[in-house]
Order: C-alpha cells, then structure tokens, then sequence
C-alpha cells in the first residue's frame, strides 16, 4: 500500500474508536517524543481520550514537551491496566516491542488495535496496521503528512512546535544525507503554523547544565582516531558520570564530534552502563552502519544506529567492535 492507502486506514481507525495510548521506544529522543506529543494533541483535539506512556522518563532537555501534552513514565501498577484497555496502542518512531522494554508485556497482552508509525528498516510483527516510510527524514515528517491527510487544518501552534522539534533533531538540524527540499518545506509550513526555531533549538541543545560540557569534555578527551585516520572512537565509563555529577541522557548527540574530523568515515562511541555498555555507530556516505550494529544486536539506519551489548567488560567490547569496524571502511 502507499501513504495515501495507509493514512485512510489509519482514519477509518481514529474514526471509530475512542481511547489511544502513545508510545516511543526506551530513551526517548526528539523524534519520538515530538512525534506522539503532536499526534496526542490532534486525537485530543478530536474528542478523544489519550493518554502518553513511555518506558523512560522524558530527557531535562525534552520537558517543554510536556508542558505541550501530559508524559507518563511507565508504572505497571499504574499505567498496566490502561495500556490493556484502550482501544487502540500506537507505537511511533520504533517498530520492535523490545524498544518498549518493561512496557513489552502489557503492550503484547492488549487487545487493543496496534498501529506503528516509523521510518526504521527491519520491523517485528506485532502491529495490525504499519504506517512505514523508511525515506522519510524523521518519525515527524511521517505524522505532520498524516495529519495533513486527516485534516488540512491539523497543524496548531502547539503540534507545529512537537512536530518542528521531531524533525530538526532526527535531520541534525537539517544537516544529515536524507535531508531534502521537501524536509525544508515542511520545515517552512510549520513555522508558518507557529513553530518558533530559535526557541526550540534553545530549549533543546542551549539550556543544558554546565556539567554535561564537563561529560563533553571527557569524552573528547577520550578519542581516539584508528584504521589510519578513518574510525574515531570515544568512550564514557562509570566513574565520569559520577565525577561529573551526569547520567546516560547527558551524551546525546556526542557522537556526532566523531565525524567533525577530517577523514573520519565512522564514528563510534562506547557508554558503559550499570549493566552493559551502549554503543552509538555514525558514518558518512555509503558506509551501513546499521549493518554494523546489527552484527552486535542494534539497529538503525543506514548512518546511524545503535546498539546495547550485555556480557564482556567495556574494554572488551570496544575491541570487538573497532576490530570489526575496519571491514566496513
């Protein structure tokens, strides 16, 4: 089916039921908190009864987006029974039951309608209806075209706002290789909707503490260029959290410096965790990094993706994965 079958699908679905439940995968990002916050604001506008759920608590620099809808941090003895009894789950910005987490089970136990809404390759069955674009910039551009369809008039202020936040964090602030003419134009009707740009890129990457540039500083510190100058690698470990007063959420978009050095292919960047180690993959051009990621258990696209590793010190992973890296130069 294309777009314009699945978007009718999909209003066929908002039509007839009455209760929704949003969600986003484990450590939300702008995108996915963006993306359900402004479809959470047009059902609401509907009549409709919605609430937002996510595995994890929303990011310090993501919290204006609750003052634009209402955000849940998963509870099971709370928010269990809500999950399973609405009408319809919606999960957007991730197509793997996995990424709910502790939300897994209750999800699976529903009976409600499942629709997903996302742009990731490699999606698991679980969904009665899959709404994927996978050449769209961002989960954002999928929803600002459906609301579109819905209804000319969708986009508020309020949905402008989510939804511009949505796509200039998934597109790097409309620096990365899917960014398109068609991106800045819809980029362009939603400051014509209200969205203000300056606002939100300060509320997202210029509101921040002075400790998460400290964590910066550590991680720069770290690098290490490999594979003759074409692999840049930074590792975070337990003690620079901890001296540094920060936690997991502070490295987002770090990795991203790894791919500032000149000849630099692909970028890596390892965080150990209480259990495990998060790796973060970029690269430019051809390179799948994806195809990277998958070999270690992630995903992703094809020059970004990520993965979490459990067993092996930090140590050991990033040798297995710099080992591994080379063959994809």
């Amino acid at each position: 089916m294309d777009l314009t079958q699945l978007f009718e699908r999909c209003k066929e679905i908002f039509d007839g039921k009455q209760t929704f439940v949003l969600t986003t995968h484990i450590n939300p990002d702008g995108d996915g908190l963006g993306s359900e916050v402004a479809l959470a604001l047009y059902l609401t506008g509907k009549g409709k009864s919605v609430s937002i759920i996510n595995q994890s608590e929303t990011p310090a620099y993501y919290t204006f987006m609750k003052s634009l809808f209402p955000i849940a941090a998963f509870l099971p003895e709370k928010h269990g029974s809500i999950i399973t009894e609405a009408e319809v789950f919606i999960a957007l910005d991730t197509n793997s039951p996995s990424r709910f987490s502790a939300m897994k089970g209750a999800v699976l136990r529903s009976g409600a309608l499942k629709i997903c809404i996302d742009h990731h390759p490699d999606r698991e069955a679980f969904a009665d209806l899959y709404i994927i674009d996978e050449p769209a910039t961002a989960t954002g551009e999928i929803v600002f075209k459906l609301l579109k369809y819905l209804d000319h008039n969708a986009v508020t202020p309020p949905i402008a706002e989510a939804l511009y936040a949505a796509i200039m964090t998934d597109t790097g602030s409309f620096r990365f290789p899917k960014t398109d003419s068609e991106t800045h134009r819809i980029a362009a009707e939603l400051l014509d909707c209200g969205a203000n740009p300056t606002t939100i890129y300060q509320r997202i990457f210029e509101d921040g503490p002075a400790a998460k540039l400290r964590l910066l500083g550590r991680a720069l510190d770290s690098m290490t260029i490999l594979h003759h100058g074409a692999v840049a690698a930074m590792t975070l470990r337990q003690k620079d959290f901890a001296e540094t007063h920060t936690s997991e959420e502070d490295t987002d978009n770090m990795i991203n410096y790894t791919l500032t050095i000149g000849g630099v292919k692909i970028g890596l960047m390892f965080v150990e965790l209480a259990e495990g180690v998060k790796v973060s993959f970029r690269s430019k051009g051809a390179i799948p990094i994806n195809a990277l990621a998958k070999e270690f258990g992630g995903n992703g696209h094809m020059n970004a993706a990520g993965a979490r590793i459990y067993g092996g010190t930090l140590d050991d992973v990033v040798k297995k994965v710099v080992e591994r890296a080379e063959h994809y130069i």
